[in-house]
């Protein structure tokens, strides 16, 4: 595994709520590939809570998303052959609430690409906390092509 994530390599300016490195308020996720998968830690805050001790379920589908999208950048960058990943936006994507999610600890996001074409990946994602899956997310991610809005994000 890389010691920089995909999102400090290949977009360290972005603002990105979730993902990105240069929002001074964002969440930060770091995603790093490991064979297959890619995978991040993150730890949550007080402020990151729908009520005392449990992550808020927006929080949770913004890690799931960004996480999933970058995925599905690498994958294609990966596939395709590119210098960069092609930078890819949420088609579809749900999530799948399976039990509170405790903010005591530490949080794993794990994705994996379950199907791919030459510009989009449908991508499966599981965060868990305590040991235990507390959420999953199946999404489609489409690389932009230009004159999109997101085009040269990064």
């Amino acid at each position: 595994m890389s010691a920089l994530s995909l999102q400090e390599r290949f977009s360290p300016l972005s603002i990105c709520f979730g993902c990105g490195p240069a929002n001074a308020q964002g969440l930060h996720v770091q995603s790093h590939v490991r064979g297959d998968e890619v995978v991040a830690t993150w730890r949550p805050a007080p402020h990151h809570e729908a009520f005392p001790g449990v992550l808020n379920g927006g929080i949770i589908g913004s890690l799931l998303d960004c996480h999933c999208n970058w995925t599905a950048a690498w994958h294609l960058m990966q596939q395709n052959r590119l210098e960069r990943p092609p930078c890819t936006v949420t088609a579809d994507y749900a999530i799948k609430m399976m039990r509170p999610c405790p903010t005591d600890g530490s949080i794993e996001l794990v994705a994996r690409v379950v199907e791919a074409s030459a510009d989009r990946a449908t991508i499966e994602g599981t965060l868990t906390a305590g040991g235990k899956p507390r959420a999953t997310c199946r999404g489609t991610f489409v690389a932009v092509q230009p004159g999109h809005p997101a085009f040269h994000r990064w």
